[in-house]
């Protein structure tokens, strides 16, 4: 007798870090993802970056979205990504949305932040980004 395996669809936890209270992109985010075939965990308003890092390890997610429209992303993207690194976690990616500015794309990116996609961006490319880093699980 041969086992079939399943596989477990990509787990996205979609975030909101700091006191930004603006969730609707996030929550635009959220479905998307999950109509496309996503699993998606959303924390919720005002988190913090160590509630979000918490909650990641404690759903086994393989990404975590930050939305950000506070102007606070300099500061909460890095430190989501450090915590992550500080716990010795490295299998989970983290990409932002929202409003950040193209100056400061290259220094997120170069801090750990795998994509940025800003308003604009639309569903599909956070979905396309996603088919990108997980081939194997749509």
């Amino acid at each position: 007798m041969v086992a079939t395996m399943t596989k477990r669809k990509v787990r996205v936890l979609i975030g909101k870090p700091g006191l930004d209270g603006h969730d609707r992109g996030a929550k635009v985010i959220a479905r998307a993802l999950r109509d496309a075939g996503v699993e998606v965990v959303y924390t919720g308003l005002h988190r913090s970056p160590e509630e979000i890092v918490e909650t990641a390890v404690q759903e086994d997610v393989d990404a975590i979205g930050l939305s950000i429209l506070s102007g606070a992303h300099m500061t909460l993207l890095p430190k989501v990504v450090k915590l992550l690194k500080d716990q010795g976690i490295e299998d989970i990616l983290v990409f932002g949305g929202g409003v950040i500015p193209d100056e400061d794309r290259e220094q997120l990116l170069s801090q750990g932040i795998k994509e940025i996609i800003v308003p604009g961006g639309g569903t599909q490319r956070t979905i396309e980004f996603l088919k990108r880093e997980f081939p194997d699980r749509f």
